[in-house]
């Protein structure tokens, strides 16, 4: 008689729970970083996506900043951070003569809901300084809000492996702190003062 035993998959360990967890990642990047990102013809982007198996996708606009997107279980999130890490330090760092002066930082900008900003500073800025502290990366929260949402920028930088361990526990207290109450995503480009500005050009 077989045993009963290959039936205990009831339920799952906690580790298969949290790599089913869908993980979002909005940052904030200037043209140069995007392009470094995209590569010629989409072929970079589209190697991140393959082996990263993260969904990527990069906001349209003619504006300076894009938002870069990625979409997936916190584990193929992970690995698409690490390796646009990788191809920021590779290309931006590679100024002088294709040598790196020694290890440029890389800076990734996070677009964070505001309502999860304060878990992320902690009590009287405890959190961010633990994460400072064990990851070796600057880790900087703006203050202001960015324009017409309800976000903040989130600036990491250093070099691509303390940027990466710095991303999983920011992204650890985000996930153990949903954003309470509506989040008005920020879109770059479209910020109030263009739009009034153009109109009174208009009228004029």
């Amino acid at each position: 008689m077989a045993s009963p035993d290959g039936v205990s998959g009831v339920g799952g360990s906690p580790e298969e729970t949290e790599l089913s967890i869908t993980l979002t990642l909005r940052m904030l990047m200037h043209g140069k970083e995007i392009g470094s990102i995209i590569g010629k013809k989409g072929e970079t982007v589209k190697r991140i996506r393959e082996q990263s198996s993260a969904r990527i996708t990069i906001s349209e606009g003619s504006c300076p900043e894009r938002i870069t997107t990625i979409t997936g279980s916190t584990d193929a999130v992970f690995r698409a951070v690490s390796m646009i890490a990788f191809k920021l330090e590779e290309d931006l760092g590679a100024g002088s003569d294709g040598v790196a002066a020694g290890r440029a930082p890389v800076t990734l900008r996070l677009v964070i809901p505001a309502s999860q900003c304060g878990s992320l500073i902690g009590k009287a800025g405890s959190k961010i300084r633990e994460i400072r502290e064990s990851t070796g990366a600057q880790v900087q929260v703006a203050g202001d809000l960015l324009p017409n949402s309800t976000e903040r920028a989130v600036t990491v930088s250093g070099v691509p492996d303390t940027i990466i361990q710095c991303v999983r526990q920011i992204c650890a207290v985000i996930l153990e702190s949903p954003p309470k109450g509506a989040t008005i995503p920020y879109h770059p480009g479209l910020s109030l003062g263009t739009i009034l500005l153009s109109a009174n050009q208009v009228r004029g």
